[in-house]
């Protein structure tokens, strides 16, 4: 993709009221802020329990950094139908955007933080 195309792109999820960060840069965020705050309560099983498998999957792979457009793509769904999935994700849950989705996803334990090591810079910028 072009740099021209790719400029495009960003301002339309911008404008779209979406977060622009990458993958990589979203993975090392919520890595550090797990490793400094080991002991935060977790939500209660029973908040998460009330989200369908889907819901689920979707709560997933936004945590894991992945746009609507993406996860659309992964999942062989419409991204109208992944909006759908998040707005009933983030109103079971009683959250008010996608980092609190995030957030919660990594402090409920149903998805940990992957330590550098898979080609991916540690917090240093350095590929291992």
């Amino acid at each position: 993709m072009n740099r021209s195309r790719l400029s495009r792109r960003a301002v339309r999820v911008v404008a779209a009221g979406e977060a622009l960060l990458a993958p990589t840069v979203t993975r090392r965020l919520i890595s550090e802020f797990a490793r400094q705050r080991p002991h935060a309560a977790a939500p209660s099983a029973g908040r998460l329990a009330a989200l369908t498998p889907r819901e689920t999957q979707v709560l997933k792979l936004v945590a894991e950094g992945l746009s609507n457009p993406e996860i659309a793509a992964r999942l062989v769904v419409t991204e109208e139908t992944v909006k759908t999935h998040v707005s009933r994700v983030l109103a079971k849950l009683g959250l008010r955007d996608r980092t609190q989705a995030v957030v919660t996803a990594y402090e409920s334990g149903l998805v940990v933080p992957r330590s550098p090591g898979r080609g991916e810079p540690g917090p240093s910028g350095r590929r291992p």
